[in-house]
């Protein structure tokens, strides 16, 4: 098994920003880690830019252990009638993109 990031840019449909964040933080998270079995989920909003400009507004990011990004991706595909979906989350400009680890992941403080 290999360790996986799921990367999800998003927005809300224009005016229902409220009920995107609600339905995201209280629906969706917990709905996508019981699914599929991912091992955590967060949400950040964009504060900065430099360089490119970000095209999207929302990001979410979950961390997945599978044996190949395909296979992350089959996961959310297959589980998907189990999650309550949201006509709120503007689906055609949203993005999911996997990333998978190349090294270890490293602290502050290692030596």
């Amino acid at each position: 098994m290999s360790k996986h990031v799921v990367v999800v840019l998003s927005e809300p449909v224009k005016g229902r920003e409220s009920e995107f964040d609600d339905w995201y933080e209280n629906t969706h998270i917990p709905e996508v880690l019981d699914t599929t079995g991912w091992t955590s989920g967060q949400r950040f909003k964009l504060t900065a830019e430099k360089g490119q400009k970000c095209p999207l507004q929302y990001l979410a990011v979950y961390e997945a252990e599978a044996e190949s990004g395909d296979a992350v991706v089959a996961r959310l595909d297959e589980t998907r009638s189990k999650r309550q979906q949201s006509d709120s989350f503007d689906w055609k400009r949203a993005g999911l993109w996997v990333f998978t680890e190349t090294g270890p992941k490293r602290d502050r403080h290692e030596n």
